[in-house]
C-alpha cells in the first residue's frame, strides 16, 4: 500500500507565494515520475508540474516562469513553489507518483489540498 500525503495547500492573496508538499510512504522499492495535478471547480484535472526520477521536468504552459517542482528521492517527497499566484490558479491540487511495488508500476493520488487565491 502507498501512500501519498499533500502539505502547504491554504489562502492567499494575489502575486502571493505557497509550497506544496507531498510525501509518499509504503512499500515502495522506487518513484518514477511525480507530479502535481489540479482541478478547478467545474474542470477537468490538468497537470501543473510533473519531475523524472533523473530531474527531467515539464510544466503546463499556465505555470511556466512561476511554479517551480522539484524532489528528494532519499525521501520519496515532491514539493511545488508557487509565486505569483493568480485566482485563476485556485483547485484542488493534487500529488501523482508513479510507484514500483510488489505489484509493478501503478499511479497513486493523494487526497488533494485546496488552494485559494483571493484577489
Amino acid at each position: 500500500q502507498v501512500q501519498l500525503v499533500e502539505s502547504g495547500g491554504g489562502l492567499v492573496q494575489a502575486g502571493g507565494s505557497l509550497r506544496l508538499s507531498c510525501a509518499a510512504s509504503g512499500m515502495i522499492f522506487s518513484i518514477n515520475t511525480m507530479a502535481w495535478y489540479r482541478q478547478a471547480p467545474g474542470k477537468q484535472r490538468e497537470l501543473v508540474a510533473a519531475t523524472t526520477s533523473s530531474g527531467n521536468t515539464n510544466y503546463a504552459d499556465s505555470v511556466k516562469g512561476r511554479f517551480t517542482i522539484s524532489r528528494d528521492n532519499a525521501k520519496n517527497t515532491v514539493f511545488l513553489q508557487m509565486n505569483s499566484l493568480k485566482l485563476e490558479d485556485t483547485a484542488v491540487y493534487y500529488c501523482n507518483a508513479e510507484a514500483l511495488t510488489e505489484w509493478g508500476f501503478r499511479n497513486y493520488w493523494g487526497q488533494g489540498t485546496q488552494v485559494t487565491v483571493s484577489s
